[in-house]
C-alpha cells in the first residue's frame, strides 16, 4: 500500500535514515574542513609531480563514475584491503558496510567541491601576504590561521555549501561502502532508492522533496555567499 507524505515522515525508517544522515554529515564536514582547506590551500599554492598527483586524486571523484569510486575504494579499504586489513589488524576498526564507510563516502565525493572554490582563492594578494608575513617573522601555522583563513573564508564558505550537498546525495559510494543496510546504513538518499525499488513513491517523493529542500537552502546561501 502506498504511503502518503504524512505517514512517510513518520516512518521508523524514514526516521532513522535521517537520524542517520544527520550523524554521518556532523563528522564528514568537520573533516572536510580540516581536510579540504588545507589541500586547497596546497594545490593552489604548490608545484611539482606530487602536488600534480594530489591534484589529480582529488579530482577523481568528480570525473568518475561514483560505482567506479566505490569500487576502487572498496578494494583499498575492504577486509583485505590494502589499507583496510592492516586497519582492522591493529585497531578492529572496519570501515565496510559500517557507519564509518559512510562517513568516507561523504568525505571522498565532497571533498572535489570542498577543494577547487580554495584552490582558486590562492592566487595573486595572497600569495603576496603569504609572503609579507613570512618576512615578519610568522610561523607558517600562524600565517595560515591569520592570513590564509580570513582571506579564503568565502570560498571556504562555498566549499562547504556545495560539498554538503554532494554529499547528502551521495549514493553510488555509499552502497558500495556502507551496503545499504536497512536499519543499519540506510542514509537518505539511500533509502530513496530503497522506496523507489520497493514502490513506495510517497517515502520516496517524501525523501526527495526533502533533499530539494535542503538543497535550495544551499544554493540560496551560496549566492549569499558570492554577493558577501
Amino acid at each position: 500500500m502506498q504511503e502518503t507524505f504524512a505517514a512517510a515522515a513518520t516512518s521508523p525508517e524514514v526516521l532513522f535514515s535521517i537520524a542517520l544522515t544527520l550523524r554521518v554529515m556532523a563528522v564528514a564536514l568537520p573533516l572536510l574542513f580540516l581536510v579540504g582547506v588545507p589541500l586547497g590551500y596546497l594545490l593552489g599554492r604548490g608545484h611539482g609531480r606530487l602536488v600534480a598527483v594530489l591534484d589529480v586524486a582529488a579530482s577523481l571523484p568528480l570525473v568518475l563514475p561514483p560505482m567506479a569510486v566505490g569500487f576502487f575504494l572498496l578494494l583499498l579499504l575492504g577486509r583485505n584491503g590494502v589499507l583496510g586489513n592492516p586497519l582492522r589488524q591493529l585497531t578492529g576498526i572496519e570501515l565496510i558496510f559500517s557507519f564509518p564507510g559512510l562517513v568516507v563516502a561523504a568525505v571522498v565525493s565532497g571533498l572535489p567541491l570542498m577543494v577547487r572554490p580554495i584552490q582558486a582563492a590562492v592566487r595573486g594578494d595572497l600569495l603576496r601576504l603569504v609572503e609579507l608575513s613570512s618576512v615578519l617573522g610568522k610561523s607558517a601555522p600562524t600565517t595560515f590561521v591569520r592570513v590564509v583563513l580570513p582571506h579564503c573564508r568565502k570560498s571556504v564558505a562555498a566549499g562547504m555549501f556545495l560539498a554538503t550537498g554532494r554529499a547528502l546525495g551521495e549514493v553510488g559510494v555509499s552502497l558500495l561502502l556502507g551496503g545499504d543496510i536497512i536499519g543499519r546504513t540506510n542514509t537518505v538518499s539511500l533509502e530513496i532508492y530503497n522506496a523507489v525499488f520497493s514502490g513506495q513513491y510517497g517515502r520516496a517523493g517524501f525523501l526527495a522533496a526533502l533533499l530539494a529542500g535542503v538543497s535550495l537552502l544551499l544554493t540560496y546561501l551560496l549566492k549569499r555567499t558570492g554577493k558577501g
